[in-house]
């Protein structure tokens, strides 16, 4: 029965349990054949025989065993090999029913056990690099679990050329010629272990870093030993990859990010100097955004003398929206300038003639403020027209504050001659009027009136603050914008 068959077949045969065996299991015990036939297992299975006497000795007391991926490391080919094996003791009976030998029938199954827990490691080694920041952050993630699986990688580090990342003193240094390290993949022969040498990056060896592992003592450095070593080393190096890009993409858009918002300021107006009204601003852009955007505010002195304020939102978040929001800027300031009485309704109507007549289809939000001095010389006297703008706030002299709801007009830009309303207010000595962009209330997670009144709330008793700390106020409830936030805050 054991030589017709071509499944790996052995007897243990009579007290000293001497081997007979097929040729199927040649494979198995190596350089041990053909010496082994007919020894006794003891004498042939010396660096195994505790683990295996015990269970041969209870098959032949008529007990069989079964054991699958069993660690049963042999020397079959010059040194001591890590191997695993999934096999059964049947005791062999002759005619009278006594046990006479043991039957062995096995599987090497040291490929499998070994392939799968070096994918195990692999898969591990990814999850853990995905979120390393910088190489010394993968180096703190991966390199103790890769310190872990001793079986095989008995000692590991990772280097860089120049400069030690973390030291493993069972390693030698980097090696090198003389002039400098050896570049590219290399295996050196140690008497206590190979050490193998692998560059994370292939593009960029000579910065590269590099896994240096002292090669297990128990497994051949073969194909497949070495082929393991360079997908760990690929594995890394993909994450090594994956850092540049993010880095790479993360200065790319803080360059770009800085570019914007110079840009976007650049279209602001400048401070109002020292003599000039209690005038502050604020612009912020979406933190989620590194574009442009189309919010702005203005204030500039009409020829008949009056202050203008201006706060709009042109749609979008691009350079064409920043683009847009500068011409529409522009024409406001040029209507003004040439209308004989600037009043705001006027300005906005010749705006709309202006962005119609250009059949650019831009449209935008304005809320234009014409701040003049009343003739009895106390406060201040605000004309303001809203072109589906929110509607402004004013904070009374006791602390009060409130929206001055209108029924707001058309968008800019949706009809040459949109019906406009002026609507007049007298801003009493001490009073504060404050305009902004929608981004300031609005949220994914709250509704627009929800935003209002959360508002409201914040400027409630800020009558003692100043314009300056009433904007910083504000400019902190909305610390994480969705939106971009443009904001004038007046004081009578």
């Amino acid at each position: 029965m054991v030589f017709a068959t071509r499944f790996p077949v052995t007897l243990f045969w009579g007290p000293e349990f001497a081997l007979v065996y097929n040729e199927a299991y040649v494979p198995l015990i190596g350089d041990k054949h053909p010496s082994a036939l007919g020894a006794p297992a003891r004498q042939v299975f010396p660096e195994v025989w505790d683990l295996i006497g015990p269970m041969m000795r209870s098959a032949r007391a008529g007990a069989p065993t079964w054991v699958e991926d069993e660690h049963v490391p042999l020397r079959r080919r010059g040194f001591l090999e890590e191997c695993y094996f999934t096999f059964s003791y049947s005791p062999v009976r002759n005619e009278h029913g006594d046990v006479e030998g043991v039957m062995d029938i096995a599987a090497e199954t040291t490929e499998q056990v070994i392939s799968r827990r070096r994918l195990q490691l692999l898969t591990a080694v990814t999850e853990r690099s995905a979120n390393a920041d910088d190489l010394e952050d993968l180096v703190r993630a991966v390199l103790p679990l890769l310190r872990s699986s001793d079986e095989d990688l008995p000692a590991v580090d990772i280097r860089r050329p120049e400069v030690d990342i973390d030291v493993d003193y069972r390693l030698p240094a980097v090696p090198s010629d003389g002039g400098g390290p050896v570049l590219g993949e290399r295996v050196e022969r140690h008497d206590d272990g190979d050490i193998a040498w692998l560059p994370l990056v292939d593009d960029d060896i000579e910065h590269s870093p590099l896994l240096v592992v002292r090669l297990s003592r128990q497994l051949s450095p073969d194909d497949a030993y070495l082929g393991f070593l360079r997908l760990l080393a690929g594995t890394l190096g993909q994450a090594v990859a994956d850092i540049r890009v993010r880095h790479a993409e993360r200065e790319a858009a803080q360059v770009q990010r800085t570019m914007t918002e110079a840009f976007q300021r650049s279209l602001l107006p400048q401070p109002v100097g020292p003599g000039g009204p209690q005038l502050a601003m604020r612009y912020q852009p979406a933190v989620e955004l590194a574009e442009l955007g189309g919010d702005w505010y203005d204030w500039f002195e009409a020829p008949d003398g009056s202050l203008m304020l201006v706060i709009g939102d042109v749609a979008g978040h691009d350079q064409d929206a920043a683009a847009t929001m500068g011409q529409v800027r522009n024409i406001l300031r040029g209507v003004a300038f040439t209308a004989e009485t600037p009043t705001p309704t006027a300005v906005l109507r010749g705006v709309d003639r202006a962005l119609t007549g250009s059949a650019s289809g831009t449209l935008a939000t304005a809320l234009l403020a014409r701040v003049t001095k009343p003739a009895s010389g106390t406060g201040l006297h605000v004309a303001w027209s809203s072109a589906g703008h929110p509607p402004p706030a004013r904070i009374g002299p006791d602390g009060h504050a409130e929206l001055l709801s209108t029924e707001p007009d058309l968008l800019l830009g949706v009809h040459h001659d949109a019906g406009r309303q002026d609507h007049e207010l007298h801003l009493e000595t001490g009073a504060t009027l404050v305009l902004y962009t929608d981004g300031l209330i609005e949220s994914r997670k709250a509704s627009i009136e929800t935003g209002m009144t959360r508002l409201v709330d914040a400027l409630g008793q800020t009558h003692r603050l100043d314009v300056e700390e009433i904007s910083d106020l504000l400019m902190t409830m909305a610390a994480a914008p969705e939106d971009d936030i443009a904001l004038m805050v007046l004081r009578a």
